[in-house]
């Protein structure tokens, strides 16, 4: 199972892989398919792609207390924090060492392929004063995670759909689970808005037409994988399906008004670094007209006044949505 760099709604979320997204991420990408990117170059953008996100990883997870208190068992209904905490897919460690701060009495461990990353989340961690609470695991997920002692608590963000039977990886990570432990899944939510809808440069409404691109890419992305179902993406009952009980789901806003700050600005640029690497692709399907490709490279140009690089119109508006499940 891996995530990714700096994408939208899909890829958008986890400091790592958003956003291999991703993922997430990412991403966000650390994706599958993508042996080849140098992780310890990449690491510094996935941090500070989650950093930017950090507040809604506060929010959820005082949530997250919230939600073991009333549907946990044993500990979790008297409020304790859980034991283990395991951050499947970590990357570089920003979202385990921000779960060690809002449960003070848990171990954390960050869960990641990657001996790159794993490094800088140790880095992190001792930085931080949390090394005697934080450790790294190297593994493929879900499947590596059964060397670890059963979780209270696993946090997986945008980590499940880069697994091509993402009911086979659901049940994988729940028969991880100790008895009344929680799977906490960060997937969906919206796609994230950073211009008005016209912004002066090219045809109004860039952003939509750069959503039904990336949506492109996911649905291939999807059907490569190794495994790969077609999947209705109901995730409460593929929880269901996967043996747990879904308790609650909840979205979490991303909201940074203009004039966003370096981290953010930053953010914001590598996501749309991401959207013209997936329109370059030598595969791509992504359909964009001629001037939403020159608008992009407008965009992206830090020498041009209507950049993203120099604009003070520049936000981050996005939602990411948490679905919940516990153990029978």
């Amino acid at each position: 199972m891996t995530v990714t760099g700096h994408g939208h709604g899909h890829e958008q979320g986890h400091g790592h892989r958003q956003d291999r997204g991703h993922k997430q991420d990412h991403g966000h990408g650390h994706g599958h398919g993508h042996g080849d990117i140098d992780w310890a170059v990449m690491a510094p953008v996935l941090e500070q792609n989650a950093e930017v996100t950090a507040p809604v990883y506060r929010e959820v997870a005082a949530w997250l207390r919230d939600v073991r208190t009333v549907h946990g068992g044993g500990a979790a209904e008297r409020g304790d924090d859980p034991a283990l905490i395991v951050d499947a897919g970590s990357g570089p460690g920003v979202v385990s060492c921000l779960l060690a701060e809002a449960f003070p009495a848990s171990r954390v461990i960050a869960a990641d392929p990657e001996e790159a990353l794993l490094a800088r989340a140790a880095a992190r961690a001792t930085r931080l004063g949390l090394a005697d609470r934080v450790g790294t695991h190297r593994a493929e997920l879900p499947g590596g995670l059964g060397e670890l002692a059963p979780a209270d608590l696993i946090w997986a963000a945008r980590s499940v759909h880069h697994v091509g039977d993402q009911v086979a990886a659901l049940t994988a990570l729940a028969e991880r689970l100790a008895p009344g432990g929680v799977l906490a899944v960060l997937e969906g939510g919206l796609a994230p808005r950073s211009l008005p809808r016209d912004f002066g440069v090219g045809r109004p409404g860039l952003q939509a037409r750069l959503d039904a691109a990336n949506e492109e890419w996911f649905a291939r992305m999807r059907a490569d994988l190794p495994g790969a179902k077609e999947t209705t993406e109901h995730w409460p009952a593929l929880l269901t399906a996967a043996g747990l009980r879904h308790v609650a789901t909840r979205s979490f806003l991303l909201d940074l008004p203009a004039p966003l700050d370096d981290a953010a600005r930053a953010h914001v640029v590598a996501t749309f670094e991401r959207y013209r690497e997936f329109a370059a692709a030598p595969d791509s399907t992504a359909g964009l007209a001629p001037d939403d490709l020159a608008a992009l490279d407008r965009l992206l140009d830090p020498q041009d006044e209507e950049s993203l690089h120099r604009r003070a119109d520049l936000y981050l508006l996005t939602a990411h949505t948490v679905h919940v499940a516990t153990a029978r």
